[in-house]
């Protein structure tokens, strides 16, 4: 094979993994958006603010979603490296994850508190929207991180 041809190759595998980090992160956020937002109304029903309420619901979600996402993205996502075992390779998973969880709780938490302040009245009246909203952002933001840091650590080096 010609090097033209081995970079062409690279780009066409690459393309397809692309693709399917796209379908199991799509599936994951699903996920973890139902579960966002479920309990984050049920915690503000219980008296919690918005934002606080919007953490809480992300937590739950991201826990869910993340043994979802390692199971599908190991399986149909990245080449495993055969110099790690599965309880290793589920521990860097998890550690990146809840790196990621991190900016999404950042992002959510705060994101919430400069709606409040720019849109006082809309996230009083539509606080699952502004949740909404911002998760979306946050979602984005972590992905790309999520997809860098997991073909760095655990996939197999070619």
């Amino acid at each position: 094979m010609t090097e033209t041809e081995n970079k062409d190759e690279g780009k066409k595998k690459l393309f397809t993994q692309i693709i399917r980090f796209g379908f199991v992160g799509g599936t994951s956020f699903i996920i973890d958006y139902i579960i966002t937002l479920g309990v984050s109304v049920i915690c503000r029903k219980a008296g919690m603010d918005v934002a606080t309420a919007a953490a809480v619901g992300g937590l739950f979600g991201f826990v869910i979603s993340l043994i979802y996402n390692y199971f599908m993205s190991m399986k149909f996502v990245f080449e495993r490296r055969d110099d790690l075992d599965r309880k290793k390779e589920f521990i860097i998973f998890t550690v990146l994850s809840v790196i990621g969880l991190g900016l999404n709780e950042l992002i959510l938490y705060f994101g919430v508190i400069v709606c409040e302040k720019a849109v006082p009245a809309m996230v009083e009246e539509h606080p699952s929207l502004i949740t909404t909203l911002v998760k979306m952002f946050a979602t984005g933001v972590v992905m790309v991180y999520n997809f860098v840091s997991r073909k760095m650590t655990l996939e197999k080096k070619q």
